[in-house]
């Protein structure tokens, strides 16, 4: 591959190859992001124009095992437009081309002569469109598509270094185990014991604003902090904001996200109410956050942050924040509206004291907020 990450050809390389991924796992085949990665590894010395590398290099580090080749096949074929491959003899030494050259660019899936191809390619195609629509202007049947898509994001959880230096095989001799295995072997020391410490989740903590001018997205952004619960039940928090605060981390507990969410509703006593962030921050970090749950942890305020109540006390609160936390992420559903620029009060109050601003009105988005968490 001529071009690398950082080029304009690369970047497009690595977005047609999550797209990919993506299509792969609504097939049923888990492309979990090691093997995204080993492809992307592979592509980089394959010429990546030409279609049957490009097939190779994903059904060899995709595909976990036989019942993933034929859904490989197919989800290949919708997403580059291309044909099936054909099957190789059983004398053949090398891997069978494509029977056309397919141009790789994420298709629709038109033009193909395969019964069961156009219903996966207009899946696949329907699934980027969501994920870069608004959800506040999404229909019924189009919020339980993104529902199904939820279930697929696996958000990554950011890590901490510990003090505590645990038995490795890599790392920095540890005397005392050495000494030990030394006695067993007689006293001569045949072998180096070694020690290092490993990385431990850092504690998330969701605040979700439910008041009135935040109903549009407070579903899709409660099912966002599920999949975060559920991925990481020890090391996540979840609380809602309006006019009162409300922990609902145990009612999303629930594997079953609709029955979560339910739980989580009739917990919540002030949705679709006002917005009082500065008293409701307060009251969190009184109550919680300064106990500890914010002590060192990465904080994500989903707000669009119309403050009816004093902006100073809520520029005052986040100070507080920012100097408890590791990281404070502040998500607007507003910031992907082309033209948005932050003028009310409470984003004006709340910035200064923002590490990362950033958008949630998208499937994209949550996925992008997703990586801000893990590496914030």
């Amino acid at each position: 591959m001529a071009d690398g990450p950082g080029t304009a050809e690369g970047r497009d390389v690595v977005d047609t190859v999550l797209g990919f991924a993506r299509t792969l796992r609504h097939a049923g085949v888990a492309a979990s992001p090691d093997r995204v990665e080993a492809m992307l590894g592979a592509l980089g010395h394959l010429d990546v124009l030409a279609p049957s590398a490009v097939y190779w290099a994903g059904r060899l580090t995709l595909c976990s095992g036989p019942d993933d080749l034929d859904r490989y096949d197919a989800a290949f074929l919708a997403w580059f437009s291309g044909r099936r491959p054909r099957p190789a003899p059983p004398s053949a030494q090398v891997p069978p081309r494509l029977a056309a050259s397919a141009p790789l660019d994420a298709g629709t899936g038109e033009g193909d002569d395969d019964t069961d191809t156009p219903d996966l390619a207009a899946r696949a195609s329907a699934d980027e469109v969501l994920r870069h629509r608004d959800v506040a202007g999404l229909t019924d049947a189009e919020r339980a598509h993104l529902r199904r898509l939820f279930a697929l994001l696996v958000p990554a959880a950011p890590m901490r270094p510990a003090r505590r230096r645990r038995p490795a095989a890599h790392g920095g001799v540890h005397p005392a185990r050495t000494v030990r295995r030394a006695l067993r072997d007689g006293g001569e020391i045949s072998r180096l014991m070694h020690r290092r410490a490993r990385p431990r989740p850092r504690r998330v903590v969701l605040l979700i604003d439910v008041s009135g001018s935040m109903t549009p997205y407070a579903d899709a952004l409660l099912r966002f902090a599920h999949v975060a619960v559920r991925a990481r039940p020890g090391s996540t928090e979840v609380f809602t904001i309006g006019t009162r605060l409300t922990r609902v981390t145990r009612e999303l507990r629930l594997r079953d996200p609709d029955r979560a969410l339910a739980a989580g509703g009739q917990a919540i006593p002030d949705w679709s109410g006002g917005t009082r962030l500065g008293e409701v921050l307060k009251a969190f970090l009184d109550r919680w956050g300064q106990r500890g749950t914010a002590r060192g942890a990465v904080v994500v305020v989903c707000s669009d942050g119309w403050e009816r109540g004093d902006a100073g006390l809520l520029r005052e609160q986040m100070a507080r924040l920012r100097r408890l936390s590791h990281a404070v992420v502040w998500v607007n559903p507003h910031k992907g509206r082309t033209g948005y620029e932050p003028l009310t009060g409470g984003m004006q109050a709340a910035l200064p004291s923002v590490d990362h601003f950033v958008a949630g009105h998208s499937m994209a988005a949550f996925e992008e907020l997703s990586g801000v968490i893990a590496h914030a």
